[in-house]
């Protein structure tokens, strides 16, 4: 059995980093799809997205879900307001990296933890440790820093992070699987963006038919590129600890990070390390403050006792339980939480 355990440890390891590392890589994939625009590429990400996970839905035969989710009004609109947000975020992504903006891109990932806690704070009115309050400070800081350094203030971050928070907090409430809640959304966004499409080929603007053989296969591959590290996140959430895939998920942006500065060549002026140094010192204070209240959370769980000086909710105790056991449960959003369609 331990074996067996190290064994399923290992694989969800491995998936959690052919999930963050696709995540991380996929600016080096938009670029290909030149000479379509972010709005052409947005369009065949959604039509093509729905295709690959019905497909794949349709062979393990798992469809109760949508029977059960039509009969839900109220979580069929939140599912509706989740797909509006995503397609904000995806598009805006699209853009940036097509754009030259692929660092800017990286920095929306890195404040995404910090801007869920400040949500929670503004609009589930949690309370936030001292060490939080100093990171969502810090966090402030860096802002003003970039804007100062930008120019203008990091609308594309800014952007990316606040779309993602309010697609999570959604996502919360819909309490959908992650292929599951893709199929859902993309469904909602198939009619509209299949129109696009057929109105673009009849304006005569639309590249999938005239730009060869090659570059609509790439079109349609962003159904694979969209739901293929889906599939390994999920298959990491059920089998490594939540806090170790909490750590996983600043692989993306650290990786797009440096794409943007070593294989794209953006700039980065001294004003924009100081800034990003401040997101990363943010960071570093979050992480490791939800490190040590999982230790004593934890630790008080097997005591059956209260944490000195803490309030523990139902929510932080499943959380922690279903981490030690390596469950896909999520605690309260004070902690950095991995993203599972955060990512572009």
């Amino acid at each position: 059995m331990a074996g067996t355990s190290r064994g399923e440890g290992r694989a969800g390891l491995l998936n959690g980093f052919a999930a963050y590392g696709m995540w991380g890589l996929v600016p080096l994939f938009w670029p290909l799809l030149k000479p379509a625009g972010a709005v052409e590429i947005l369009a065949h990400r959604m039509v093509w997205s729905l295709v690959f996970v019905a497909a794949a839905l349709a062979v393990v035969r798992r469809w109760a879900w949508a029977g059960e989710l039509l009969r839900q009004p109220r979580r069929l609109g939140l599912v509706t307001v989740a797909a509006a947000v995503i397609t904000i975020n995806w598009g805006v992504y699209i853009w940036a990296v097509n754009s030259g903006h692929v660092v800017e891109a990286s920095l929306g990932y890195f404040i995404n933890p910090l801007v869920t806690i400040a949500m929670g704070v503004l609009i589930l009115k949690e309370r936030l440790r001292p060490v939080q309050w100093a990171a969502v400070g810090v966090a402030f800081a860096a802002v003003l820093v970039l804007t100062i350094a930008y120019g203008r203030p990091p609308w594309i971050s800014l952007c990316l992070a606040f779309s993602f928070a309010v697609y999570g907090l959604v996502k919360k409430k819909v309490n959908l699987g992650g292929v599951e809640s893709l199929t859902a959304e993309t469904a909602i966004q198939f009619l509209p963006a299949l129109g696009y499409l057929l109105w673009l080929s009849a304006d005569g603007g639309s590249t999938f038919a005239t730009e060869g053989a090659g570059h609509a296969a790439l079109l349609a591959s962003t159904g694979i590129v969209t739901a293929l590290p889906l599939v390994c996140f999920g298959a990491a959430a059920i089998r490594v600890p939540l806090s170790t895939l909490g750590l996983l998920q600043y692989l993306a942006p650290v990786f797009q990070f440096l794409l943007g500065v070593l294989y794209f060549g953006e700039a980065m002026p001294p004003e924009r390390w100081a800034g990003f140094a401040l997101v990363w010192l943010a960071l570093a204070l979050l992480t490791g403050d939800a490190l040590r209240t999982a230790r004593r959370t934890a630790r008080t769980l097997a005591a059956g006792t209260d944490v000195p000086g803490t309030t523990l909710t139902t929510t932080t105790a499943d959380a922690v339980r279903k981490a030690e056991s390596g469950t896909s449960g999520r605690g309260t959003p004070t902690a950095p939480e991995p993203s599972p369609l955060a990512k572009p």
